[in-house]
């Protein structure tokens, strides 16, 4: 059963009380700053890392358009989904899965959305949670040697037991804290990658070639789709903006986008400067984490991972808080539970061991990101808001709105059947060589 079909079996007053412990609308006080930092958060997470990876399965010129190309679209399709949030005098579509709705009716809408946008979350921290164990074990092992010995699984489970803390947070609006202090880690870290790459770099120029990564055929079109993958990765922050936005007051739009505006621009900072440094001073050698590539200073590393540990503590919240809301609507809304902290407990505790399990079993980092990248994150954040813009606001044929939006579309449909072959490809080249538990 669609959500909207158990909203309407409710009253008003029923709806406003569930929606008031919901943690995506239970409280509308954010500042227009809370956006940035929400959406830096979730635009510039552990996807950075690939994107000089990703710049050596593509070359120069082929990755920096790629890039920048990637950039415009989902800048353009965040504007978009800005100004569909209360696009009804009077109605606030809060999350991505009611504005399907809205535009496609409560069945076709609903399914249009909800699949792909769990997909995003779950996979999204799924990835977070390899990427916050690799991380920390990568701090701990340039600290001392003797925890060379120690498993990435006891890494990746002292992250799942921080997070089992932290989902207790009530409502989005609570994680404000946490989620400024990993917006911070992101720009630092990216900046450390950034900088760290030239100064390697600098020391490494004979030994370093610019060709692709592959030198047969196949493998540079496997690899040419495996990398669309990883920059739609990095383009994530559409799965959460509707939910973001709806912890604003009404008005919302201005103070959104200008939030959103501020993010943007960090967000290229981030993306170019890590994407050129790491690509410039290790070419086509780079590793698919571009920290693990860089070794030296030793204190600078280990400082950079640990930035990208605390990073992901966050990031991983900021995406589980809409998983957690639609759980919880199921169990309120469908199931009639009764709300409270017994509820909340179990279902989000079970929500982070779930994760991380799967996190231990495939810790295959750059082929999540290309898997993960193409299945879902291209039409969350390339072209579900064109569709959804072309139903709802009909711009006239041929004008810039409607040219856009079919442009959103067809690169995001592209993306979409391309990006998990190359993904997928790399996932069973990595598992070949792989034990569990390790």
């Amino acid at each position: 059963m669609a959500a909207s079909d158990a909203q309407n079996m409710q009253s008003a007053e029923e709806r406003d009380e569930i929606n008031k412990w919901l943690p995506i609308t239970a409280n509308r006080n954010a500042k227009w700053y809370y956006s940035t930092f929400h959406n830096v958060t979730a635009v510039v997470g552990a996807g950075v890392l690939g994107l000089p990876y990703a710049m050596s399965q593509l070359g120069w010129i082929p990755g920096l358009l790629a890039l920048g190309i990637s950039w415009l679209v989902t800048f353009y399709s965040f504007w978009q989904l800005i100004q569909m949030h209360e696009l009804e005098p009077g109605k606030r579509f809060d999350r991505y899965s009611e504005l399907g709705e809205h535009a496609y009716g409560s069945t076709v809408g609903y399914w249009m959305v909800t699949p792909q946008q769990l997909i995003v979350q779950i996979a999204t921290d799924i990835v977070y949670m390899v990427t916050g164990g690799k991380s920390l074990k990568k701090s701990f092992d340039m600290l001392h040697s003797s925890f060379n010995g120690v498993r990435q699984t006891y890494f990746i489970l002292v992250f799942a037991f921080i997070q089992l803390i932290l989902s207790q947070v009530p409502d989005f609006n609570s994680l404000k804290i946490v989620s400024l202090a990993a917006a911070v880690m992101s720009f630092a870290y990216s900046m450390i990658a950034f900088v760290a790459s030239l100064i390697r770099g600098s020391d490494n120029r004979k030994s370093v070639s610019y060709g692709v990564r592959s030198h047969t055929t196949a493998g540079i079109v496997f690899d040419v789709f495996s990398s669309l993958g990883t920059i739609a990765f990095a383009f994530a922050g559409h799965s959460v903006a509707l939910e973001i936005q709806a912890t604003i007051p009404s008005p919302s739009k201005k103070p959104m986008w200008k939030g959103v505006v501020v993010a943007y621009i960090i967000v290229a900072i981030c993306y170019f400067c890590v994407s050129v440094g790491g690509f410039w001073a290790f070419g086509d050698q780079v590793d698919d984490d571009v920290l693990v590539t860089l070794e030296k200073p030793d204190w600078l590393i280990i400082i950079a991972n640990f930035m990208v540990f605390i990073h992901v503590l966050g990031s991983y919240q900021v995406f589980a808080i809409v998983v957690f809301d639609k759980i919880e609507s199921y169990l309120l809304q469908v199931r009639k539970l009764t709300p409270g902290r017994s509820l909340r407990l179990i279902t989000r505790s079970l929500y982070v061991a779930a994760t991380a399990f799967i996190g231990i079993l495939f810790p295959f980092f750059g082929g999540l990101l290309g898997f993960f990248g193409g299945i879902a994150f291209s039409s969350t954040s390339y072209f579900l808001p064109g569709i959804f813009w072309l139903a709802l606001k009909k711009p006239k044929k041929w004008s810039f709105h409607w040219c856009a939006s079919w442009v959103c579309i067809i690169i995001g449909v592209l993306i979409t059947l391309l990006a998990p072959i190359g993904g997928l490809r790399t996932i069973i080249v990595s598992a070949s060589t792989y034990k569990m538990f390790t």
